[in-house]
C-alpha cells in the first residue's frame, strides 16, 4: 500500500510539474505581447517628471520605478513629445499615475529608491491626467508620424482610458 501511495504522489508531483511548465511557456509566448501605445495629456508640463502609480483613492503608492529603469542605455526613458501637447509613453502611465518633484535625471542618480512613504511626500500632482488614448501595441507603429496621425483623426480606433 505504502508502494502505490509513494507512486501516486510522484505521479501527480509529474503532472502538476509539466501542467506548470507548460502554462508559463504558452503565458510568455502569447500573453505578453509588449508594451502598450499610450498618448496622453497632462494638465501642466511634467515632461521630465517621474511617473508612479497611485492606488485608486490615492492614498497608497503601488507601483514606482527603480532609479535604473528610467534610462535605456546612457538615454532617459522620457515620453515622446507628439503634437497638441500629446505625449506617448515610455515608462508606464495611467489613470491613477502622479508625478513626482523629481526629474528623470534627478530620480535616475539616486543610489536607492525612496521608500513608499517618502514618495507619498514627493508627489507634485495626483491626478495630472486630462486625457489617456490605448492606440494598439507600441510594436504597431514603425515612427510617430503615424501616431501624430492619429491625434489628428481624433483617435480614431484607440480606447479612452480617461
Amino acid at each position: 500500500m505504502k508502494k502505490i501511495k509513494n507512486s501516486v504522489i510522484f505521479i501527480l508531483l509529474i503532472s502538476v510539474s509539466f501542467s506548470c511548465g507548460s502554462q508559463i511557456t504558452s503565458m510568455n509566448q502569447e500573453q505578453v505581447p509588449g508594451p502598450k501605445a499610450l498618448i496622453y495629456k497632462t494638465k501642466a508640463d511634467y515632461f521630465d517628471k517621474v511617473p508612479i502609480a497611485l492606488s485608486a483613492d490615492k492614498t497608497q503608492v503601488v507601483s514606482f520605478p527603480d532609479p535604473g529603469d528610467l534610462k535605456r542605455g546612457d538615454k532617459l526613458m522620457l515620453p515622446d513629445r507628439l503634437i497638441r501637447s500629446y505625449l506617448l509613453d515610455n515608462k508606464g502611465i495611467g489613470p491613477n499615475t502622479a508625478f513626482l518633484k523629481y526629474t528623470y535625471s534627478e530620480y535616475a542618480a539616486l543610489k536607492q529608491v525612496p521608500d513608499p512613504n517618502q514618495l507619498m511626500e514627493l508627489i507634485l500632482d495626483d491626478d495630472p491626467m486630462i486625457e489617456i488614448w490605448e492606440c494598439g501595441m507600441l510594436s504597431d507603429f514603425e515612427n510617430t508620424k503615424e501616431l501624430k496621425q492619429i491625434i489628428r483623426s481624433k483617435f480614431k480606433d484607440c480606447t479612452k482610458l480617461k
